[in-house]
């Protein structure tokens, strides 16, 4: 290995080590509103999304190293952005309606939960039952009873 190559590393590895110092905010505001289903559906969202779309997240060991940590802060704040279950008996009953048909095109597109996610909590993948659960609960039919 070359003289400059091995600086570059160590300049690296300093400014890894540096990076570490940059404190971020890990935050998990109280719950105000949180969502009121049938326990099947939000036993599926518990385990599926409200690490991300919730005020309930769990921040693993790894949401405190960065840069990775940068990125997980960036999709939970996207995601409570985008739709928050801590917050949804707060929101207009029109408005939870649509969010309801988004949340399942977004499931049935694949889209939900995020690859990258499921590749980290294979456990949050959901498989065909899990899905029909949630069509039937966004479309307002009754199949888990």
């Amino acid at each position: 290995m070359g003289r400059l190559f091995k600086w570059f590393l160590m300049l690296l590895f300093i400014a890894l080590i540096a990076l570490q110092f940059v404190e971020v905010e890990r935050t998990n505001p109280p719950v105000t509103g949180d969502l009121k289903a049938p326990a099947e559906v939000k036993k599926i969202f518990k385990k599926s999304c409200y690490d991300c779309h919730s005020n309930e997240t769990e921040w693993p060991w790894y949401s405190h190293v960065a840069p990775v940590s940068w990125l997980i802060i960036d999709d939970v704040n996207v995601g409570r952005k985008q739709l928050n279950f801590s917050e949804w008996e707060r929101l207009a009953s029109r408005k939870r309606n649509e969010l309801k048909k988004e949340i399942w095109n977004e499931i049935n597109k694949g889209n939900m939960p995020l690859k990258i996610y499921t590749y980290v909590h294979p456990a949050s993948t959901l498989d065909l039952t899990q899905k029909n659960i949630i069509k039937h609960w966004a479309s307002g039919t009754r199949v888990w009873d």
